[in-house]
């Protein structure tokens, strides 16, 4: 077995855990948290999975997962912020 496989299944056993974290977050923070890390960790299973087969194609799916994720990730953490405010004039 290739090393860069080991890596991926340690990354997915990884992103189990964090999935973990998600589920179990005490505030919303913790499972926002928990979704960026699995997020990263899937970018960069993909990188690996594409450079073990020599697919550069995967590379654009890297690139537009991490911007829609980013993007995601900022208009929630707003929606939170904002929801907060309300709450707490």
């Amino acid at each position: 077995m290739d090393l860069l496989w080991i890596v991926l299944w340690i990354m997915l056993a990884c992103s189990f855990i964090y999935l973990w974290l998600i589920i179990r977050g005490p505030s919303i923070w913790d499972r926002l948290l928990g979704k960026n890390l699995i997020a990263t960790k899937i970018i960069v299973m993909i990188l690996i999975f594409a450079s073990i087969n020599d697919s550069a194609f995967l590379l654009d799916f890297a690139i537009i997962y991490t911007l829609s994720g980013f993007i995601g990730i900022i208009f929630i953490a707003l929606f939170l912020a904002e929801r907060k405010k309300r709450r707490n004039p």
